[in-house]
């Protein structure tokens, strides 16, 4: 069968089409773990482990307050941040996700990707530097380097935990690194230790992709506050949504500053014009709904841990399935994706696409996610364009080429499977052990898949 790649936003869309708002109530067998040695797959026309339906993100989260908010800010005619930049919507939010992160400062953006383009000037990163990170990732953490028209390097992973490997980078490091983007994908954490150590023995800035990971802690710190800066993401299929939005965060007073400044088009607070930067502004309908989901953002979020931990404690008795490792200090994940590795040897060598289809067909939806940003079309578009021929050596552009050969990744493209964390992990135990018995259903009839 035809192998399929899904972006974040497409999977998420997929997945939450049909869906209904909310899920109906669970029949009494559903929820029940069972020996399914005598049933037959959905597939072969057996009847499903669930027919209800999944709720849909974010949807399901609209209520009362956020419609108030949303109609108070229109009504007040202030729907950009400088019309209130004190105490209007967007720097309402900024305080308090600041706080909940534990961070001193937070800067709202128009996107996540804004957010780490802003990171990537505020550094003072330009033609010429590179920037190392993962290629398992959104391209817009690719196009955050882009933009300045410095050269992405992509380092590969750990094939256990999907995220990238900092003796990777370590090879990668040259004398024109001027930070290291480490991407914190399906929102749980890189091995923040290794990669400090890596980054503090050259002196290089780390910035944070914690798009995904929205209050996740590794050792007790807050993702995005361990490096220089953090980047968050309140895109619509995020466990903060906004439709877009994005966030900085950081520590550094002056740096944070600088942050500022340059997403609000190089003008900073006392209105001076005094460096380049792009209109990357928060505006205050995004606020508005943004602020209306923090009382219960914390909550949701050590949900979808309690349930993605249950999910895992059974899943990993099954033998082929792998749930995503963990690293040690790992408290919690932001879980955008709960995910695993599917080993076809266990299950009658079907491959991923039959599985998915077979486990689709059981009621729970899940896919494949994306491939490794160093099989697009930008790496050959960059090396034609002359702004990189005229600020990068001829070695430089042909060590970029070469190490797009990255083993790991291409792997774990393979071989991942996620299930959206929106939403579902939000669920019953009883909806968890739906996924549970269609996975142990599969596979005691794997024999069955062909």
């Amino acid at each position: 069968m035809k192998k399929k790649n899904y972006t974040r936003r497409k999977f998420i869309s997929v997945l939450s089409a049909g869906s209904a708002a909310l899920a109906l109530p669970l029949t009494a067998a559903a929820g029940q773990q069972r020996n399914w040695s005598a049933a037959k797959l959905a597939i072969s026309g057996g009847a499903p482990v669930r027919t209800q339906p999944w709720p849909q993100w974010p949807a399901m989260i609209v209520d009362d307050a956020m419609l108030a908010n949303i109609t108070a800010t229109t009504k007040s005619g202030a729907w950009s941040r400088i019309n209130n930049p004190v105490n209007g919507t967007v720097a309402s939010f900024e305080k308090k996700y600041a706080a909940l992160t534990g961070a001193k400062y937070c800067v709202g953006t128009g996107s996540g990707t804004q957010a780490l383009g802003v990171c990537v000037d505020a550094l003072g990163i330009q033609p010429g530097d590179e920037v190392i990170t993962s290629p398992y990732t959104d391209f817009g953490t690719i196009s955050s380097i882009l933009s300045a028209r410095a050269l992405p390097i992509l380092a590969d992973l750990d094939y256990k935990s999907y995220q990238i490997d900092a003796a990777a980078i370590e090879k990668k490091i040259s004398p024109n690194t001027k930070a290291i983007m480490p991407v914190h994908i399906m929102g749980s954490a890189c091995n923040m230790d290794a990669i400090m150590a890596v980054a503090n023995k050259k002196n290089i800035p780390v910035i944070e992709d914690a798009c995904q990971a929205n209050f996740a802690k590794y050792k007790g710190q807050q993702l995005g506050t361990i490096g220089k800066l953090g980047c968050f993401s309140f895109q619509g299929s995020k466990q903060i949504a906004a439709g877009e939005g994005g966030a900085v965060i950081g520590n550094d007073d002056v740096l944070m500053d600088r942050v500022y400044t340059i997403q609000n088009h190089g003008t900073n607070k006392k209105g001076q014009n005094i460096t380049i930067g792009q209109k990357m502004r928060m505006n205050e309908f995004e606020g508005s709904i943004l602020l209306s989901q923090l009382e219960h953002a914390v909550e949701r979020f050590e949900k979808r841990n309690e349930n993605a931990r249950y999910l895992s404690s059974k899943i990993k008795n099954i033998p082929g399935l792998t749930p995503q490792l963990q690293y040690e200090g790992s408290n919690s994940s932001g879980y955008y994706l709960y995910s695993f590795t599917y080993d076809k040897k266990h299950f009658n060598n079907a491959d991923r696409a039959l599985f998915l289809k077979a486990l689709g067909a059981e009621g729970i939806p899940a896919g494949g996610y994306i491939k490794g940003m160093q099989h697009d079309l930008w790496t050959d578009h960059i090396l034609q364009l002359d702004t990189y021929k005229k600020n990068y050596s001829k070695q430089q552009l042909q060590f970029f080429k070469d190490s797009l050969q990255l083993p790991n990744c291409d792997k774990v493209s393979d071989t991942v499977i996620v299930i959206s964390g929106g939403a579902i992990l939000l669920g019953s135990k009883a909806d968890m052990d739906d996924i549970i018995n269609a996975l142990e259903k599969i596979y005691t009839n794997r024999n069955n898949l062909s």
